[in-house]
């Protein structure tokens, strides 16, 4: 009797320990998106959702949570139940606004478990077609006339649609007028209605537009043309030498989360990233697929956080 209930806690261990994580997940899974619908953190939070809730048979919930740069549902998941089972995909803002908040509710590099790296794509710079400039070089020409009043839209102080305007504004000398957003999708949707006339937008939340012909494209961000709009040239190309910027998403779990639900997730979503279908989808958007290992994530993140360090200094953003 003594052997048998030995045994039997044995098992019982087994069960409450690393095999528990075996079962995950246990129930569905919250995937919280720290901006606003219709951005492109939404639109690649729900291209992988329904594919992630297929491979665990669980229900994979997207929920929205925008607000102060991101950091409101970024904050939610460092809080969360370290299970996997709340998970938060974002973009390079939240390397950005490891730098450029002074007090995080949260310590972006303890707080948060990297599973991997989603996506990347560059910018394109679109304007409203009231705009007289038909080129890039145009509106360098056309700002420089009116210093302080051409206004441009962003997803927030921060984001990176706002440093990246910041940062040709700065190359190129350009005195502009900066309204910012809860996110880039609204952003993109003031644009279009001519509340503003600039937005440096991702390429999945403005390409529909452009092409039903509501904002012009002005240029690409990327150091080469974009494979998408050939005939386009860069801004670089266009009177800012040198100028490049691109955007990119990830996907993090909650620190403390065991490594085997992490490795689970990892190898879940590379495989969900490798697929036709996802590739597919991402490249129609103008975004290509990059997973990679939970450790190149890590390194990733804190090499950003390092690059983007003197970016927001020269920039004086300030999170409002």
């Amino acid at each position: 009797m003594r052997t048998k209930a030995c045994i039997s806690l044995a098992l019982g261990l087994a069960l409450s320990g690393p095999g528990a994580a075996q079962q995950y997940p246990e129930r569905p899974v919250r995937v919280v998106v720290p901006f606003a619908p219709g951005g492109a953190v939404d639109l690649v939070a729900r291209a992988i959702a329904p594919r992630l809730s297929e491979a665990f048979g669980q229900s994979v919930v997207v929920d929205n949570r925008g607000g102060a740069g991101g950091t409101i549902g970024t904050d939610i998941v460092a809080k969360a139940r370290p299970d996997g089972h709340t998970l938060l995909v974002a973009s390079m803002g939240v390397a950005v606004n490891a730098v450029l908040y002074p007090k995080l509710p949260y310590d972006t590099l303890k707080d948060l478990a990297p599973v991997t790296t989603l996506g990347e794509q560059p910018n394109i710079v679109v304007v409203h077609p009231s705009v007289a400039a038909k080129s890039f070089g145009e509106f360098l020409a056309l700002a420089r006339a009116r210093p302080g009043q051409v206004t441009y839209g962003s997803g927030g102080v921060g984001s990176n649609s706002h440093l990246a305007t910041v940062l040709f504004a700065q190359m190129a000398k350009l005195d502009l007028l900066h309204v910012p957003y809860k996110g880039l999708g609204p952003a993109v949707a003031e644009l279009v209605g001519g509340q503003v006339q600039l937005v440096v937008s991702n390429v999945s939340t403005a390409l529909p537009h452009v092409k039903s012909n509501r904002l012009r494209l002005l240029a690409v961000t990327s150091a080469k043309r974009f494979p998408l709009f050939p005939d386009t040239p860069t801004v670089s190309e266009s009177g800012v030498r040198n100028y490049e910027s691109s955007g990119w998403y990830g996907m993090w779990g909650t620190a403390g989360t065991p490594q085997s639900v992490l490795a689970s997730l990892n190898r879940e979503m590379v495989r969900i990233l490798e697929s036709p279908a996802v590739r597919g989808q991402f490249s129609a958007q103008g975004l290509q697929a990059i997973p990679v290992s939970t450790q190149a994530f890590d390194k990733r993140l804190r090499e950003e956080i390092r690059k983007w360090g003197p970016v927001v200094k020269a920039s004086g953003a300030k999170p409002e």
